[in-house]
């Protein structure tokens, strides 16, 4: 299954790349399992690690960690974000 993934803001300059797309490997069908696979790869994707407040959208649309993921869809990561 492919899917594209956003990253924005503080995440994107953490990871080092706005977008990718990606063949998720077996075992990762939701966005949780999405963002603790993605932490894994290494030091600067600690960012995504579940310590961090991250949000995630899917399709544009706000979800939950248990949300699925469905080939072609696209899945943004993002910090939370403050009014002033």
């Amino acid at each position: 299954m492919t899917v594209k993934i956003l990253y924005f803001a503080s995440l994107r300059d953490a990871v080092g790349r706005a977008e990718e797309s990606m063949a998720l490997p077996a075992g990762v069908g939701n966005v949780g399992d999405l963002r603790a696979f993605l932490a894994d790869r290494g030091e600067e994707w600690l960012a995504l690690g579940p310590q961090r407040n991250v949000r995630a959208a899917v399709n544009h649309r706000m979800v939950q960690p248990s949300e699925p993921v469905a080939p072609g869809d696209e899945v943004a990561f993002f910090p939370p974000v403050t009014g002033g």
